[in-house]
């Protein structure tokens, strides 16, 4: 008998689907273990690793939005019960498997959104962080309290929350481990948008929908772009933005993109 799905997949339209967008090209992932508050055990990330990883390998994904099915929150972290029974053996083959689902999310090469509301803590707001854009409802709580339990973050959050906000409000949010209300969370640079409670999941698909509607070809290659030249010198930086404006301007969807601009009509994106 096959072991319940805990990821679930649903494929959305883009904004311009009836003038040319691909059905199901905004796909979204449902984090789905209700019974955990989607705590993040080996089999959920081994999950989260092989969707990640079929998304990433399909050209007709253009947008990834990751939402939870649970209604007070949107991932509580790792789940410390099933670590408290770790050997030390165990603890490295888990910190193996869930790296890669932290990965997974990361390095989609098509832009995602995180929906967040209620709690978003530990793992779980790493899990947010791994998207490009974040939106949270008035009600959720931020934090990554993993040095009050004996470690750190792991996935990603070191390196991700002080790209996004800066040391010193990184060091505040770690160092302490200290929760943060939405609204905060925004003044931090921590969340992107702050919508009403509820409400996150439809914006972050009204935002994915309005991304997949773009060319693929240019969207992917601009992801590619801003994450190669993040960690670079400013001429380096730009020598990387060259490539992609190449890889870019000689495909089909650049002369499509032209020739629909030329003839007053939205364009239909060959993804090439």
């Amino acid at each position: 008998m096959d072991a319940p799905t805990m990821l679930q997949v649903t494929r959305h339209p883009s904004a311009d689907e009836g003038a040319g967008g691909e059905p199901g090209s905004v796909v979204e992932l449902t984090l789905d273990r209700p019974e955990a508050m989607n705590a993040i055990s080996t089999a959920f990330a081994q999950e989260i690793t092989a969707t990640t990883a079929t998304l990433a390998a399909d050209p007709t994904v253009r947008a990834v939005v990751l939402t939870s099915a649970h209604d007070r929150a949107f991932c509580v972290g790792a789940d410390l019960k099933e670590r408290n029974g770790f050997t030390d053996a165990q603890m490295m083959d888990h910190r193996l498997v869930s790296k890669l689902a932290y990965r997974g999310v990361l390095d989609l090469p098509v832009p995602a959104v995180a929906a967040v509301e209620g709690y978003a803590l530990g793992g779980g707001l790493e899990l947010a962080l791994s998207c490009d854009l974040l939106v949270a409802g008035a009600g959720a709580t931020l934090a990554l309290p993993e040095v009050g339990v004996g470690v750190i973050p792991g996935g990603g959050g070191t390196q991700l929350l002080t790209r996004r906000v800066g040391w010193s409000r990184a060091a505040s949010m770690i160092f302490t481990g200290r929760r943060l209300g939405a609204q905060e969370g925004r003044d931090l640079g921590v969340v992107d948008e702050l919508v009403e409670a509820g409400s996150a999941r439809d914006r972050a698909l009204e935002l994915a929908a309005t991304i997949a509607a773009n060319s693929p070809v240019a969207v992917r290659n601009a992801k590619r772009a801003m994450r190669m030249g993040m960690g670079t010198d400013l001429a380096a930086g730009l020598e990387i933005e060259d490539g992609a404006w190449r890889a870019t301007a000689f495909s089909r969807d650049r002369a499509e993109g032209v020739a629909a601009f030329a003839e007053k009509r939205r364009p239909q994106w060959p993804g090439r």
